[in-house]
């Protein structure tokens, strides 16, 4: 079994970190709010460190799951960061959804010092990570990842290795497009559902059966229709996340009309009072529902 040390204890993070312990690795962790740290080591046992760098001292894979590029700048680079304390063959796993651009410098700077990196964002939302069945897209060298795959596994439904560093980055754009058009699709169908006085679960339990299937519809349509948005991931980290991918078209020259709307859409949620709703909360903005 591995040392590990996990870098950011959040509502992802969190449960990851726990798969790892209950996998058999030895596990350090560290979190900004250092009561977070102390009750994850209280239900999963392991320890946990005052900085990254002591969290990864001696550790054979340091796994990070923060907010944003910044976020992960802090706590990877500099004196305190995670880099200064790796020992030279360890692998950095970052977990984030963040920039292509920022996954190509940390695995420069990775490179620099004789270590791995791969950039390996999830998918699956906080379900998936309690029950250890993310779906991780993975960017980097084949060795590394060789190396590193079979500890992903213990919170891995799905994982790949999709190409060189950023790669895992922009497969997880790809995602978000996906996911962007299809709740906003869905969020059309039961509002017109509604509107025109059918029965909109017998609706959606019927094509559910046909081509409009997904596993939007499948685990949401029930709660959006209870007008309940509180089961994942929030409308502002998906608007960081759309912010992320289209700035990426912008430099690659993608046109994703669509996706800008729906992200417009999910400012108009925000601006209801939406902000931490879950990505489901585009039919509220339909029906015109404010946060009570």
């Amino acid at each position: 079994m591995a040392k590990l040390a996990f870098i950011g204890l959040g509502v992802m993070g969190y449960p990851m970190a726990g798969h790892l312990t209950r996998a058999g690795h030895q596990v350090c962790v560290y979190n900004r709010t250092e009561a977070k740290a102390a009750q994850w080591v209280a239900e999963y046992a392991g320890s946990h460190a005052p900085t990254p760098r002591e969290a990864a001292m001696d550790a054979d894979f340091v796994m990070v799951c923060v907010g944003n590029d910044d976020d992960l700048r802090s706590v990877v680079l500099g004196e305190q960061g995670a880099f200064a304390g790796m020992q030279v063959g360890a692998v950095l796993v970052d977990h984030t959804t963040a920039s292509a651009q920022v996954a190509r410098e940390l695995a420069e700077q990775a490179a620099k010092r004789h270590l791995g990196f791969l950039d390996a964002p999830v998918s699956g939302g906080q379900a998936g990570a309690q029950n250890g069945a993310l779906t991780i897209m993975v960017g980097g060298d084949a060795a590394t990842y060789a190396k590193a795959e079979p500890v992903i596994q213990a919170y891995a439904r799905m994982a790949r290795l999709m190409g060189e560093a950023g790669s895992g980055q922009l497969t997880k754009m790809v995602n978000q497009i996906c996911i962007a058009g299809l709740v906003q699709g869905l969020s059309e169908a039961l509002h017109f559902a509604q509107c025109a006085g059918l029965d909109a679960h017998g609706a959606m339990e019927v094509i559910s059966k046909g081509a409009a299937q997904s596993w939007q519809l499948e685990n949401r349509h029930k709660t959006m229709l209870a007008g309940e948005f509180e089961h994942g991931f929030a409308v502002d980290w998906m608007r960081k996340d759309l912010s992320i991918l289209l700035a990426e078209a912008r430099s690659n020259g993608a046109q994703l009309p669509v996706t800008a709307l729906v992200d417009q859409f999910y400012a108009d949620v925000q601006s209801m009072g939406g902000a931490r709703w879950d990505t489901s909360s585009l039919l509220a903005r339909l029906q015109g529902r404010k946060q009570s």
